[in-house]
């Protein structure tokens, strides 16, 4: 398979710099090579957003900040994602702060219009991004990227690339959440979407949440995978910006991703939030480049 590395250094979204290192990171960790290792033939695209200081912007919108670039940057995501996909090749995107998602889903999603094909989304994040600029509590963008995608929130995220959703939120499955904020909690309930907590792990077992999972998106055509690296456990990654105990492990993670490839139906994916600032030895990096392997086709035996 062709597989498009799209490095998108961007960390206007959060409060935490370090994240726009990430791309490097996951390159330095052999994210090529390892792809090429199990079969697949590479692009690698590192002009599509070129970063400023985020010092040396204005935040704006203090419930949206730094509304402007964010925009500017994943309209252009959105751009290459669509031609990549329409010509049936994988667009793997390294973030960057998840506010990347709204570029990604944005470009699978004009790609779907086109082929009439149901997308839905995995989100794997100890977050729900779910916030508006009603109720997020940072004004961190985010934070309020997945709702923007449904269609919830300011008309520039929600129309973003082309007007209106871009995933029904019915076929959208929340693993690893355990930090949600009340009013996107709301929000999440309202709009139906589906969450397995740490909660719902811990009482169901891993495998059953597993399975469940992969039941989930029988209902859709393709599948876009957005890996959060806080949903792991510190001690397994802690080189991500809001690390919170209680997480994923390692062998979850790298689990929930082999599974979810024998559906057939990823056909993108993204993995944010990498900061090597706060790294150990680049561990974060290194096990961002094993899950996107096993979500590309790799396995142990």
């Amino acid at each position: 398979m062709n597989v498009h590395i799209l490095e998108m250094p961007l960390d206007f979204g959060a409060s935490r710099h370090g994240s726009d290192m990430g791309p490097s990171a996951i390159r330095l960790a052999g994210i090529k090579e390892k792809l090429e290792s199990i079969g697949h033939t590479t692009y690698v695209h590192t002009d599509i957003f070129k970063a400023t200081a985020q010092e040396y912007e204005k935040p704006g919108n203090p419930n949206a900040k730094y509304l402007k670039p964010i925009v500017r940057a994943c309209n252009k995501l959105a751009s290459s994602v669509e031609i990549i996909t329409s010509e049936g090749d994988f667009p793997l995107v390294l973030g960057g702060d998840h506010s990347v998602v709204l570029g990604s889903l944005a470009g699978l999603a004009a790609t779907a219009k086109k082929t009439g094909q149901k997308i839905g989304v995995l989100y794997v994040d100890a977050h729900g991004d779910f916030n508006t600029n009603e109720t997020t509590p940072t004004g961190n963008i985010h934070g309020e990227c997945l709702a923007a995608s449904a269609g919830l929130g300011l008309p520039e995220l929600t129309n973003l690339y082309f007007d209106g959703q871009k995933v029904d939120p019915k076929n959208i499955c929340f693993v690893g959440s355990r930090d949600l904020d009340p009013g996107e909690k709301k929000l999440m309930k309202e709009a139906g979407v589906t969450v397995f907590t740490m909660s719902d792990i811990d009482r169901q077992g891993f495998d059953t949440v597993v399975e469940k999972v992969k039941t989930f998106f029988k209902k859709v055509d393709i599948i876009h995978v957005s890996f959060d690296m806080d949903c792991l456990d510190p001690m397994f990654a802690p080189g991500t910006g809001i690390p919170l105990p209680g997480g994923l492990t390692n062998r979850e993670a790298l689990l929930l991703m082999e599974e979810i490839a024998t559906t057939g139906k990823v056909k993108s994916a993204e993995i944010v939030e990498v900061n090597p600032i706060l790294d150990v030895r680049n561990q974060t990096a290194i096990l961002a480049v094993n899950l996107a392997a096993r979500l590309l086709g790799e396995t142990l035996y």
